[in-house]
């Protein structure tokens, strides 16, 4: 499983020019699952993101976890994480875990977010989506729990 974490001011996601989902100050997560992710990866992965020290505390220093100032979070579905670019100019997305696996993947996840008692949002599982934010640092992170 693979995320791209972004500490944000706020994010939204659009579907079909309609707001579905929306978060004031916390974490955008990108969420990509593969072929051989499990519920242990998901676990592990939500309690990395929000367990960061990656907000700042009185003295401007990353100090603080998500858990620890209440962080939102709006978490999407992308597959596109595992685009491999390897050769050619089109992306391969073959590492990418097909839709029927990678949503029960991706709602366990959430699932794990939210028994961390945060306000978590999502976008929409495979529909085309439009992702608005305001970038907080900037600050963004790449995980992946098959590099621990």
């Amino acid at each position: 499983m693979r995320i791209v974490l972004q500490r944000v001011q706020k994010a939204r996601v659009e579907v079909s020019e309609n707001t579905i989902a929306q978060i004031g100050a916390g974490l955008l997560l990108l969420v990509g699952i593969t072929h051989d992710d499990t519920e242990t990866d998901a676990k592990y992965l939500a309690e990395k993101c929000v367990n960061l020290r990656i907000f700042e505390d009185d003295a401007g220093k990353m100090n603080l976890s998500g858990l620890e100032v209440g962080a939102e979070l709006l978490a999407i579905s992308q597959f596109t994480l595992y685009a491999d670019t390897r050769r050619g100019r089109r992306p391969s997305f073959v590492a990418a875990a097909p839709p029927e696996e990678s949503l029960p993947m991706f709602n366990k996840f959430v699932e794990f977010l939210k028994s961390l008692g945060l306000k978590v949002m999502t976008g929409e599982f495979g529909a085309r989506m439009t992702v608005d934010f305001i970038n907080d640092g900037p600050v963004t992170i790449i995980l992946d729990s098959h590099f621990r």
